[in-house]
């Protein structure tokens, strides 16, 4: 078996990961594409932004991943704000939908692999898993941080690392796309016929 292609969108807070990463799934599934996997979003309460929900791909699960009002023990600072992280959400929410997306998916995503998520140990097993599937694995990735996980994701040989900024962040989707279809057009004819 051939190792999958594994793309990493890295960039700094607010450069466009998650923009980026939501085109090239938005692109995929024109296709018919079957994407899978968790992804992230702001929580917006009257324009501003209070915290981050996450969202299964395949089922549509999603929850609060972190808030400036959780009562959560487990904190993070982002962009001078502090929120409370639920791991509970994380575990139930994102780390099934990574599960899933290694069972059910032709392409996995994950929505970021950052400072947040790397609380969970559960997350971080299921993120070291879906490296090793036999998928195309498309990822966001802290740009700055130090844990262990990211440096090991940052070293892989099969690991791509894509910079998005603000100037290129609408151009970045139409470079990742032919990497993946390359991944999944030999296994899928359908790709191929037009």
């Amino acid at each position: 078996m051939t190792k999958r292609i594994k793309i990493g969108i890295t960039g700094l807070p607010g450069a466009g990961k998650t923009h980026a990463l939501k085109k090239v799934i938005q692109m995929l599934q024109a296709e018919e594409v079957k994407v899978g996997g968790m992804v992230t979003d702001s929580i917006l309460e009257d324009g501003v932004k209070k915290g981050f929900s996450v969202l299964n791909l395949l089922n549509g699960d999603k929850g609060v991943l972190a808030h400036e009002d959780s009562p959560s023990e487990t904190r993070f600072q982002f962009e001078d704000h502090d929120y409370g992280i639920n791991i509970e959400t994380l575990d139930s929410i994102g780390v099934k939908a990574i599960s899933m997306a290694m069972e059910d998916a032709e392409v996995i995503v994950i929505d970021e692999v950052g400072k947040l998520e790397v609380e969970s140990p559960l997350f971080v097993q299921v993120v070291k898993e879906a490296l090793e599937a036999e998928k195309p694995l498309l990822l966001t990735l802290h740009k700055k941080s130090r844990n262990p996980l990211l440096q090991d994701i940052r070293r892989r040989d099969d690991v791509r690392i894509l910079e998005v900024t603000p100037i290129n962040k609408n151009i970045l989707p139409y470079k990742i796309m032919p990497l993946i279809k390359a991944e999944i057009g030999p296994s899928r004819p359908s790709l191929d016929i037009y």
